[in-house]
């Protein structure tokens, strides 16, 4: 830098951010798909605080995150899809 350069001129070049990839494992399409599924029901029936509890905290009826087992096979969908519909009647809520 010269003395008749500062640090805020014009000249000198703004900084970029970079944004680092994430290099864990990428959704397929289907587990997408079935990720966004159970997400908009749960939040249909739980509303968003309830959906985001729901969704993220381990269920001992399902053996697992609802969202995990949602998004790892269709039969996991179903089997979130019945626990939410249980709860919706009132049963084991």
């Amino acid at each position: 830098m010269t003395d008749t350069e500062d640090e805020d001129s014009p000249q000198t070049k703004p900084r970029r951010t970079h944004f680092r990839r994430s290099d864990g494992p990428k959704l397929t399409p289907d587990a997408a798909s079935r990720q966004g599924a159970v997400t908009k029901l749960a939040f249909e029936m739980l509303g968003k605080d309830g959906a985001i509890a729901y969704l993220n905290l381990d269920s001992e009826s399902l053996g697992g995150r609802p969202l995990d087992l949602a998004t790892a096979s269709v039969d996991g969908l179903k089997r979130v899809e019945s626990d939410l519909a249980a709860r919706r009647a009132g049963v084991g809520a």
